[in-house]
């Protein structure tokens, strides 16, 4: 499987709820903290919001915001 990339925030009731899926199905992820500043413009520049949890799938070309939806998403990969 491709890399996938989650974008996250420490302490993100949201970006657990994906991790504790993920781990639960053994998806692993490239995660990228958004208390790096830098982190934080490269996910407005890619998804125009400053909202985690971000997934990105470049291999499908799939960018998402929302917990549900991304583990809606990871259930079918």
């Amino acid at each position: 499987m491709d890399t996938l990339i989650l974008y996250v925030k420490t302490g993100c009731p949201w970006c657990q709820k994906v991790l504790d899926f993920a781990t639960e199905k053994g998806i692993q992820f490239e995660l990228r903290n958004i208390a790096d500043p830098a982190v934080a413009q490269e996910l407005i520049n890619r998804g125009g919001k400053r909202q985690v949890p971000y997934l990105v799938d470049e291999k499908n070309a799939i960018e998402m915001y929302e917990s549900a939806d991304i583990i809606e998403y990871l259930k079918k990969i």
